[in-house]
């Protein structure tokens, strides 16, 4: 028998590769014999440039800059020939900032802009930037800023690139632009598909996790709406209804309009530059995917939809591993997995469920593989 094992990492727990190797043990429990591939992915967000880094060997770049508070940082981006892949997180993440540090009404991503503007003059013209586990929502007017563009109010002062000011900006200027936008190519990698503002947009489904209250949700949504006008008047691009422009509070839209950048689906990308589709063949009897958590939102974009819809074009049955399953029904409905398995139906706690996953997961491994073993010779 010959099995992938093609997980996400389970957040906060065990890296894509623990899992893989943690469900490959439960197999090997069962039957030495049987052949595991192990293919651990991830989808764009944070995390997704240590994916990266076990399939190529890249150089990293190490640069300080200023963190969402615009305090200083060391942030690190990776290299390879001419692209630089850089990792948003590294310098404007919410995990740089401690529990009562985080509000988005006040971060900014300038210090992703210096990453990107490091990259630039050190020669690499190809800009791969991934938006996951953003602690902003500016439109990505910080990034902007550290290169070069400028952002006045309607009396004629520099708008600080926060959140806050979004719903201030008057005028944009790209006199002073540090790059040259013709000679740089820039893709985008994100994990979600939300438009820049509204009900499913960047400040109403994500601000209040970084910190954002009620009230500054609304302002910042209306800011958000401010925005789109402006670049649209200043720099003639209209990304309101762009899905992705929502990624990373905004940043997707930013990256657009400052950089004329593409977005590309993280888990496309990532399944494409790691060959993915090229060890999924007809002798493969089972693939096995996962993250951390499952629910509806897993239907969107992430690692989890990603396998099950090249799995069902090769006509191989799949499985779905997790730390918790939610909205079960409608995944079993939209992905159709041959079965979904929880750490949580085991009846543990949620912090031994963390705690203890390798564990588990080698549970779950090795009672996967027996009762598929088991359905397949009846």
């Amino acid at each position: 028998m010959k099995i992938i094992v093609a997980p996400d990492k389970f957040k906060g727990s065990l890296s894509a590769v623990e899992v893989c190797n943690a469900i490959e043990n439960g197999i090997k429990r069962f039957d030495q014999s049987i052949e595991v591939i192990k293919h651990p992915l991830a989808d764009g967000g944070e995390g997704t440039l240590a994916i990266l880094n076990n399939y190529f060997k890249l150089k990293k770049r190490n640069v300080v800059v200023n963190n969402p508070l615009f305090k200083p940082c060391e942030a690190t981006y990776l290299v390879s020939r001419d692209t630089a892949y850089i990792e948003m997180a590294t310098a404007s993440g919410l995990q740089l900032l401690s529990e009562n540090e985080r509000n988005c009404f006040y971060t900014s991503s300038f210090g992703t802009g210096e990453l990107i503007l490091d990259a630039i003059n050190s020669g690499y013209s190809n800009i791969v930037l991934f938006i996951g586990g953003s602690a902003t929502n500016d439109a990505g007017i910080g990034m902007a800023s550290a290169l070069g563009y400028e952002f006045y109010n309607s009396n004629n002062q520099l708008v600080k690139p926060i959140g806050k000011e979004l719903i201030n900006i008057d005028s944009i200027d790209s006199t002073n632009l540090k790059i040259d936008l013709n000679t740089i190519n820039c893709t985008v990698i994100c994990d979600v598909k939300n438009e820049l503002f509204g009900s499913n947009g960047a400040a109403h489904v994500y601000a209040a996790q970084k910190g954002a209250t009620p009230i500054e949700v609304n302002q910042l949504n209306e800011g958000l709406i401010h925005f789109s006008k402006q670049v649209e008047l200043f720099l003639n691009h209209k990304i309101a209804t762009i899905p992705g422009a929502g990624a990373a509070g905004g940043l997707g839209a930013g990256a657009i309009c400052f950089l004329n950048a593409k977005l590309q689906p993280g888990i496309d990308f990532v399944m494409e530059h790691t060959n993915f589709n090229a060890i999924v063949t007809s002798d493969i009897d089972l693939i096995i995917t996962g993250e951390g958590s499952v629910d509806k939102q897993t239907i969107e974009g992430k690692v989890v939809s990603g396998v099950a819809h090249k799995a069902s074009l090769s006509k191989i049955p799949f499985i779905i591993v997790s730390g918790i399953a939610k909205d079960v029904m409608q995944l079993q409905k939209v992905l159709n997995p041959t079965a979904i398995y929880s750490i949580m139906d085991s009846g543990v706690s949620q912090q031994e469920a963390i705690t203890e996953a390798s564990k588990y997961l080698n549970d779950i491994g090795f009672h996967l593989i027996q009762q598929f073993t088991m359905n397949k010779n009846n």
